[in-house]
């Protein structure tokens, strides 16, 4: 069993903020590890926690820099963050059942990254001028581009769709560049996930006996390889297209498809 839970958290930690989908990616592997404990839908929530503590730690003092900033700019800052996070958490909320029914089907999984790498391709042309380096990219984002950003993390419902593709493809379309479109969608990670955590845990509070010691291994492993991961995709997206992980979207989700059934079935 901690074997498997070490496969996902490396997983979830390579994958969480790559526009290649990192709930995609766990509810796969979980079907071909056989990994069914009875909090296994909470537990392929939560430990993306760990990933987005990550972004806390890489980019501390850009956040501690946000409450010294004035209440002007803080304020400014919260309704950009709220934008973006309402509309995939209202749609979450309502259609939570149908959601986790998809959690437990990789098939559907794999027709997600073939659209999803269809859609990257097909959106993921030259992006907006680099915005200066010493400039926060959340002052770069308007409250509309925001909004609509949020409106694109609405597809991230689908698992397989990716919550970070569909927030930087969905940044690069409304004319975010691609730094601002990538550390906006760092940014709105971190209230995202933090409350489909809470409600996941909130929801499955009795049947979390005995998962201690999976879900704090998960957490600190998924930190650790998210922390490296993010530190090399920031440098990437500076001079890179997302095109590469389309292909690879494409391709796995086709390869996905030809796996028996029965392999991945609950």
């Amino acid at each position: 069993m901690l074997v498997a839970v070490l496969i996902l958290a490396i997983i979830e930690g390579l994958t969480e903020f790559l526009p290649i989908s990192s709930t995609g990616h766990l509810v796969v592997a979980a079907g071909l590890l056989d990994f069914r404990p009875e909090w296994r839908e909470p537990f392929l929530v939560v430990i993306q926690l760990g990933a987005i503590f990550a972004i806390v730690v890489l980019r501390w003092k850009e956040i501690a820099g946000l409450f010294t900033g004035g209440m002007k700019r803080l304020f400014d800052i919260g309704v950009k963050l709220a934008l973006g996070f309402v509309p995939s958490a209202a749609l979450g909320f309502i259609f939570h059942h149908k959601i986790s029914e998809l959690l437990k089907n990789p098939k559907g999984v794999s027709i997600a990254w073939i659209v999803g790498g269809i859609i990257i391709l097909a959106l993921d042309r030259k992006a907006a001028a680099p915005s200066p380096t010493d400039t926060d990219p959340l002052d770069t984002v308007t409250p509309k581009q925001a909004l609509l950003v949020g409106l694109c993390q609405c597809l991230a419902l689908w698992p397989g769709m990716s919550r970070s593709g569909s927030t930087i493809i969905g940044g690069l379309a409304v004319g975010l560049d691609r730094r601002a479109a990538t550390l906006f969608s760092f940014y709105l990670a971190i209230p995202t996930m933090l409350a489909a955590s809470g409600y996941e845990l909130l929801k499955n509070k009795d049947k979390l006996s005995g998962s201690g010691t999976a879900f704090a291994l998960g957490m600190v492993v998924s930190f650790l390889v998210a922390w490296a991961t993010v530190r090399w995709l920031v440098k990437f997206v500076q001079s890179h297209t997302f095109r590469g992980f389309a292909i690879y979207r494409i391709v796995a989700g086709a390869l996905l498809l030809l796996v028996p059934a029965e392999w991945l079935s609950e």
